[in-house]
Parts: C-alpha cells; sequence; structure tokens
C-alpha cells in the first residue's frame, strides 16, 4: 500500500513537471487555445447613427453624476511626502482642477471582455455573466485610467461592441473582423461625442490598448484633415506600440516632442526589470502598420510620461503619484515618488525594478494594465499642462523639469 501511494506522488510530480514544462514551452499556443473563440465570425448589425443618443451606451458623460467611474478622484496616501525635487505647489496641481479652462476628453476603455462564445461582447442588457464581468472590469479598468482626465469640463467614454480577448491572439481572419466591428462603433461614438461639444470646445483623445488601437484608426480616418484636427489637445494613445514609419504619418499627427506642445500623440507601454518584452516585440514585428506595410523592426513611439517628451530618462523622485490599487482593482491611493521611467532603444518604457501594483502584471515583468496607473497624477498634469497651452494662457511652469 505504501509503495502503491509513492507511486501515485512520483506521478503527480512528474504530472505537474510536464506541465509546468508543456506551460513555459507552449504558453502562447496553450492561451490560444484557452482564449481564442472556436466559432466563425458572425457579422454585427451596423449601429444606428443616432444610437449613442441612449444615455446607457455610455460609462461616462455628462449627466451621469457621482456613478461615473471616470470622476473618481484618488486621495494620496496618508504621510506621503511630496518627493525631492518636486515642489509643494506641483502636487497641490495634481488635486486642484479649479482654474482650467473648458475641455471634453473621448476615452475608449481597454479589452474587458473574455469570453470564447463571441468574438465581440454584446450591447445592452444580457443576462450573460461574460457580458456582467466585461461590464464590471470596463467600469475599474475606468475608474483608473481616465480618471486623470477628470479635470475636464466633459468626459465621455462609450460602450461598445469590444473584440474579445482572444481576437488578439489568432491569425485568423476573425481577429480583424471582430476588430473593425469593434472599432465601427467606437467611430459612431465619436461622431455622436463631436455632434454633442461645444463648437470651440478643445478636444482630448484618450483609450488604453484595444482603446489605444481604435483611436489610432479615429485619427487617421476621422480627425486627419477635419475641423476636429484644429481643436486637438493631445492624444494620449497608451498601451499600443505606435511605429514612427508605418503608422504615425498616416495618423495626420506628430508625437509630442515637449512638454507644452499641443495638437500631438503621446503613448508607452511599460516594461519592469528584468523585461522580457520578446512577444510584444514579435507580435508588433509581423503587424501591419496605418500604411499597409509590415511594420517589421521599425522605431515604435515612446513618450516618458514623467517628463511628457520624447524619450529619456526621469528619476522616482518626479513620479508625482502613481495610483496603486487596493485587492478590489477598485479603489487605490497615491504614492509619489514610488517609480521612474526611462525610454529604452526598443522603444519601451522602463519602469526600474518590480513595483507592488497588484495580480495583473503580465509574463516578462509586462505592466500592461498598469500604464496609466503608474504615472496618475503626471499624466493629469500633463493634460492640464497641454489645455493650458492650447487655451493661450501658458503653462505656469514645467513640472517636467
Amino acid at each position: 500500500m505504501a509503495k502503491k501511494f509513492l507511486y501515485l506522488v512520483a506521478t503527480i510530480i512528474v504530472l505537474i513537471l510536464a506541465g509546468a514544462l508543456a506551460l513555459t514551452l507552449f504558453s502562447a499556443e496553450i492561451t490560444r487555445f484557452v482564449m481564442v473563440p472556436d466559432s466563425e465570425f458572425t457579422p454585427q448589425e451596423p449601429l444606428e447613427r443616432n444610437a449613442y443618443e441612449d444615455p446607457s451606451l455610455w460609462y461616462s458623460r455628462p449627466g451621469i453624476g457621482t456613478s461615473d467611474p471616470a470622476r473618481w478622484q484618488p486621495a494620496y496616501a496618508p504621510e506621503t511626502a511630496v518627493p525631492s525635487g518636486v515642489s509643494e505647489d506641483a502636487k497641490a496641481r495634481v488635486v486642484s482642477t479649479t482654474d482650467q479652462p473648458d475641455f471634453a476628453v473621448f476615452f475608449v476603455h481597454p479589452t474587458s471582455y473574455r469570453s470564447t462564445a463571441n468574438w465581440n461582447a454584446p450591447l445592452g442588457e444580457t443576462d450573460d455573466p461574460d457580458a456582467a464581468e466585461a461590464d464590471k472590469f470596463a467600469r475599474i479598468f475606468l475608474r483608473g485610467m481616465a480618471s486623470p482626465f477628470n479635470a475636464a469640463s466633459e468626459i465621455w467614454a462609450p460602450r461598445y461592441r469590444q473584440a474579445t480577448m482572444g481576437a488578439f491572439l489568432t491569425n485568423g481572419p476573425e481577429g480583424g473582423q471582430a476588430l473593425d466591428a469593434a472599432y465601427a462603433d467606437v467611430r459612431e461614438a465619436f461622431r455622436y461625442f463631436l455632434d454633442s461639444v461645444g463648437e470651440e470646445t478643445p478636444i482630448v483623445l484618450a483609450g488604453h490598448s484595444q482603446g489605444a488601437l481604435h483611436l489610432m484608426r479615429l485619427l487617421a480616418e476621422e480627425v486627419q484633415g477635419s475641423p476636429a484636427a484644429g481643436r486637438l489637445v493631445a492624444a494620449y494613445v497608451i498601451g499600443w506600440p505606435i511605429s514612427l514609419e508605418h503608422d504615425l504619418p498616416a495618423m495626420g499627427v506628430p508625437a509630442c516632442a515637449t512638454a507644452n506642445q499641443t495638437g500631438c500623440v503621446l503613448s508607452w507601454s511599460s516594461f519592469a526589470a528584468p523585461a522580457d518584452p520578446s512577444a510584444v516585440l514579435e507580435t508588433y514585428a509581423a503587424s501591419t502598420g496605418l500604411d499597409g506595410e509590415v511594420r517589421g523592426t521599425s522605431e515604435i513611439l515612446c513618450t516618458n510620461p514623467i517628463t511628457g517628451r520624447i524619450g529619456g530618462s526621469a528619476p522616482a523622485n518626479r513620479n508625482l503619484g502613481t495610483l496603486k490599487p487596493d485587492e478590489s482593482l477598485a479603489d487605490g491611493e497615491l504614492v509619489p515618488g514610488a517609480v521612474p521611467a526611462t525610454c529604452e532603444d526598443r522603444g519601451l518604457l522602463m519602469i526600474g525594478p518590480p513595483p507592488e501594483m497588484g495580480a495583473l502584471v503580465l509574463p516578462g515583468n509586462n505592466y500592461h494594465v498598469y500604464d496609466i496607473p503608474l504615472f496618475w497624477a503626471n499624466t493629469k498634469v500633463d493634460v492640464a499642462r497641454r489645455v493650458q497651452a492650447f487655451a493661450g494662457e501658458g503653462a505656469g511652469g514645467d513640472t517636467a523639469n
């Protein structure tokens, strides 16, 4: 009996080791198997042009009130000192929004739908538990990622039939079809946004991950050459690599080279040391840019979110506040001076040793989910600075210096 038990234990250990080895060697294949829908793509019926008149199709918009996730304002952690090299006035500007000129924000949330039952998330009321989970996480993501833009007079964040997570993990045509369907919704929401805000109101575009991908197309297809281009303060296209050669020219906006520049785009993707971005870079190299050419090894835009400039390095004491989430991910507090930022040669943003941010760090020390929270306070100040510059009121000093 004891011998049989030892055999059983040995067999279990071998199976565990074999599973670990398989996960190491074939993690990409296993992830695709688990996350990619095995059904055919079902074309989505286009939304009616007036669909986004329905307030229920917005997570954030004027009139929602205290339940608007983008209007959340985190507090600084108790007894946190202002980082050395940053003035008390700089920290106060993170909290104070009373002197901001009016501006409107259009924010596209990242992927929160993980179901393999559909290529696109359903829109509207449903009993689907996967859709309910996606809705919950979309609100959480907006709370942490759209809130740095809450000095805006208006924030608009649409619901849309987002592509499921597996759409990014397949080489089949279904992934692209799902993304095209999601983009069609975002485009309709953006058109309604433009029709709803004042004709002279400056606009800020922002989005993360899948949301950033859709923003790239919006800039290329809807903003470039339109009256909206003259109202663009900045576009925060974060968590999706932008090729300086194959994307940026087609988008029709330059990269933000200085902290006070307007009408420009910012982008970064965060990794901690030791970083293994091979999966991201391989996918990027094989992908097609907005100009229809393969991106290959073309240079990736890296904005330093601490300085607001292309490239360069900034120490942690210039970080005005990292939004460190609690275990629920729905709450958190600002911790100043915690995370540095360096744009390295591959166009990735290195953030030093891995900071404690929660359970959503991806393999390779990829801090993709935390791209914005890592630099929450600096992003808020960056937006304010560019809005003030756009309004001709001056930047009131550059906290990045």
